[in-house]
């Protein structure tokens, strides 16, 4: 028992430490998985592994277990975040990535208000990271063509950084990696069996994440108000907005383009509306709908070329985008790896025994509450975390039905928080991106998003209480 505490202790520690000082763990995450399994064999234990058949060497079992897991992921939830990657591929190489950018951004040139201009560039922000998942990405997008305009409208540099900065946050989406991950381990239980990525966005996800996306955007604009006021609107001479290279093409050509990006999720949310509302059994995943989506890009790519060489030449970025998003499939198997290595000593078992301990004495909300704080320290000292979401999931439902709680209490408080708190760490990426791009130090841009990220966390961790618990 002690060597077993010791053991699980040690692993957690290696592993927090890496993701504070920003180092990429998937390789430590799967050997320390491995140790801790080959600890549990040689201490009598079997692997915790769903229907696992032995080697018949022991020393070779953990590296069957390895195997396992990514013949069940890569199947699974991995396939299809695999064919994201490979679908945004090829939206930055046909420009339509470009083109969505370009308008959905024009329009906010028009707005004279300072103040309006505030959250209507937070949610647009947010709309477009649909289109340019990276945060980083897309403060770089933004950073080029829309904070110039923000400044000649006299907004503080300041303010228009921090919402910048925060314009990758929560938008529901059924093709983020992280919904997707979570709606697959939740589909293997019997509460949510079948579960697919657009039910555990459109049902749950979203009842969450629009109402946090709204208060935040209003606590962005009483936030930089009072700031602007407290600390003087600093005015600086504005340069123009860098216009993004002109496409040649007309009006429809434009308009469909602008579409190819977000046809998957719009065909997802239609398929979804004829469920609900018209009662039409239309079973429509994540992957058909980006298959079907890139064969419309195709002949719309061959329409437009009139050469169909040309356009199954540039389809194979499609492939090369798929094995891009090969890292986060690897993160995700590194996690399951490591989590496997603690269930296969006990320490899983304990925690389990421990939250069964306090579950039916009103303190449901302690586990949610606990890993959303665990989320905050991670995020804010190593500026990421998906290491530490993507490690958990399949943790997750068995933590929450020891608590006597629902899952989703946990899935949806801990995702947010992690995707919120970015903003709030002075060594993450996009707000060293914006600090430096705007000549500023981090912690004044982190002054500038503390407040309204924080009301977001406060708000979501709420919500999913009262909706969830």
């Amino acid at each position: 028992m002690i060597m077993m505490y010791f053991a699980a202790v040690i692993a957690v520690g290696i592993v927090v430490v890496m993701l504070i000082k920003k180092m990429d763990i998937k390789i430590s995450l799967f050997f320390m998985g491995m140790l801790l399994m080959y600890i549990a064999i040689y201490s009598g234990r079997e692997l915790a592994v769903q229907d696992f058949a032995s080697t018949g060497a022991a020393w070779l079992d953990p590296l069957k277990a390895v195997a396992d897991q990514f013949k069940s992921i890569i199947t699974s939830s991995g396939f299809i975040i695999l064919m994201l990657g490979g679908y945004s591929s090829y939206m930055t190489r046909i420009r339509a990535n470009e083109i969505t950018v370009q308008a959905l951004i024009r329009p906010i040139a028009g707005i004279k208000s300072t103040y309006i201009l505030i959250p209507v560039v937070f949610l647009v922000g947010n709309f477009l990271s649909l289109v340019v998942p990276s945060a980083s990405n897309l403060a770089i997008i933004l950073l080029a063509t829309i904070y110039p305009v923000m400044l000649k409208v006299g907004m503080n540099p300041l303010t228009a950084g921090a919402v910048i900065a925060t314009s990758a946050t929560v938008m529901p989406t059924p093709l983020g990696s992280d919904n997707v991950a979570i709606a697959a381990e939740l589909a293997n239980t019997p509460q949510f069996a079948g579960l697919t990525a657009s039910d555990y966005v459109f049902k749950y996800h979203v009842l969450v994440s629009v109402p946090t996306l709204l208060i935040m955007a209003l606590a962005h604009y009483f936030w930089q108000k009072h700031e602007d006021k407290r600390y003087g609107n600093k005015q600086v001479d504005s340069k123009p907005a860098a216009e993004m290279e002109n496409i040649p093409g007309g009006r429809i050509y434009r308009t469909v383009y602008a579409i190819l990006p977000l046809l998957p999720i719009l065909l997802l949310i239609f398929a979804f509306l004829l469920q609900r509302i018209a009662g039409v059994t239309v079973t429509l995943s994540v992957e058909v709908a980006v298959l079907f989506s890139f064969v419309i890009s195709i002949i719309c790519e061959i329409i437009r070329r009139k050469s169909i060489k040309d356009t199954l030449e540039d389809t194979e970025s499609f492939f090369t985008g798929m094995g891009g998003a090969m890292p986060i499939v690897a993160l995700l198997v590194a996690g399951t790896t490591f989590v496997v290595g603690l269930q296969s000593i006990g320490i899983i078992h304990s925690l389990q025994n421990a939250m069964t301990g306090i579950s039916g004495q009103g303190m449901g909300f302690v586990l949610p509450l606990v890993m959303v704080l665990l989320t905050a320290l991670i995020v804010i000292l190593s500026g990421s975390g998906t290491a530490l979401f993507f490690a958990m999931v399949p943790l997750m439902v068995p933590l929450a039905g020891a608590a006597g709680i629902n899952v989703l209490a946990l899935s949806i408080p801990m995702a947010l928080a992690g995707n919120l708190l970015r903003a709030v760490s002075p060594v993450s990426a996009v707000v060293m991106i914006v600090a430096g791009s705007i000549g500023e130090d981090p912690v004044r841009i982190i002054r500038r998003t503390a407040v309204p990220m924080i009301t977001g966390v406060i708000f979501m961790f709420v919500a999913s209480l009262i909706i969830f618990l």
